[in-house]
């Protein structure tokens, strides 16, 4: 069977989902926990210590609080356990004086959705408070009487943020991963780069400019990664020691995003000269094996920031500091053999992102500036 076939390709992609899908729940086997605890206590709580019958609501909004959302943030919590409840409380006051039915539900639905729109502008908040309204109406009433689901969803909504504080889960895990794949990205711009200019190949030097500007949306994750870092660094009593070690990191994530895009303008510049033919063979090689170390370098950087251990974590740290200031000693264009003006402003532009790098490693501007040769 030829592996361009229907059936060959239909197997690849079942499998390929297979194993998203179990990468996926093993990564949320902890939130799902969370979820599960919480959805159980609420119900637990509402039944038992409340006298409530089938408590539905209270496992209900302590489900659709915590989510699934990565990194759980306090607000995005808050936003929705409000909502859910909230909706919950103007379906109960608008049943108690419209009745129930399909004309009712009508009127609770765009009351809610004006309502929610009046009080914030998330649509997540919006959707939560219009779809419990609506709930309230079309289900039958609670014998606890009219209010007895909003109390349920106070209960849940508020053990929801409750294991949001207690039991966020660590905030440098997803600013530690997303780092990590950026700067594997950086890796690979560096190496296509390298190869580009080994073999005079102007084509695969645009390919690497492509690939850099592509890590944009990854870019954009890990800056937002650190909204909520904080923000559970900041409230929650397990991870507040941390709070130093996020600032670290997202000044880390800074210097690698300025990196990163200093090697976009590297790329294209890299293109010109490649095609102008700008350089001899000896500057060839030179910075070549330059953008080869470089990208060692960045290897090394990565471990280091996405690295648990504190120890080993501060070690790897400085090996790239030192395998980086080694490179950064050598970026003048005299001493890679470039001549030509083209040449030389290839050097030039890959200055800055070296000192990036530095930075990233713990370094002052001052301090990774001075690792540069005298032009």
């Amino acid at each position: 069977m030829s592996t361009g076939s229907p059936v060959a390709k239909a197997r690849t992609f079942i499998r390929n989902r297979a194993r998203v899908g179990v990468r996926r729940s093993r990564s949320s086997f902890l939130p799902a926990v969370r979820i599960t605890v919480c959805a159980v206590t609420a119900y637990v709580i509402a039944e038992q210590l409340l006298g409530h019958e089938a408590p539905l609501f209270a496992a209900t909004s302590a489900v659709v609080s915590l989510g699934f959302a990565a990194g759980p943030r306090f607000r995005k919590v808050m936003e929705v356990a409000i909502g859910c409840t909230l909706g919950i409380a103007v379906g109960d006051l608008l049943l108690h004086f419209l009745g129930a039915g399909i004309w009712q539900a009508a009127v609770v639905l765009l009351i809610s959705v004006l309502l929610a729109r009046f009080l914030d502008s998330g649509s997540i908040f919006s959707t939560q408070m219009a779809m419990q309204a609506v709930l309230v109406v079309l289900l039958p009433a609670p014998e606890g009487g009219p209010f007895t689901r909003s109390l349920d969803a106070v209960v849940g909504g508020s053990l929801a943020l409750v294991a949001t504080m207690l039991i966020p889960g660590d905030p440098r895990t997803e600013p530690r991963s997303k780092l990590q794949r950026l700067l594997g990205e950086l890796a690979a711009v560096l190496r296509e780069c390298s190869d580009a200019l080994s073999r005079s190949d102007s084509t695969m030097a645009w390919h690497a400019l492509v690939r850099a500007r592509g890590s944009q949306k990854l870019i954009d994750e890990v800056r937002s990664t650190f909204v909520g870092a904080h923000e559970v660094a900041r409230i929650s009593p397990a991870y507040r020691r941390h709070r130093a070690e996020v600032v670290d990191l997202q000044h880390a994530a800074e210097m690698v995003d300025l990196a990163t895009r200093n090697s976009r303008v590297f790329s294209r510049r890299l293109t010109s000269a490649i095609n102008h033919a700008a350089m001899s063979d000896e500057a060839i090689e030179n910075l070549a094996q330059v953008l080869q170390d470089s990208a060692d370098a960045v290897e090394i950087l990565s471990t280091g920031l996405s690295d648990s251990d504190s120890g080993a974590r501060e070690r790897r740290l400085n090996n790239a500091r030192d395998e980086l200031a080694a490179i950064a000693t050598r970026l003048h264009p005299r001493d890679l053999g470039v001549r030509t003006l083209e040449g030389e402003a290839l050097v030039l532009v890959f200055r800055p992102l070296m000192v990036d790098l530095l930075e990233a490693t713990g370094l002052s501007h001052e301090d990774a500036a001075a690792f540069l040769p005298r032009l």
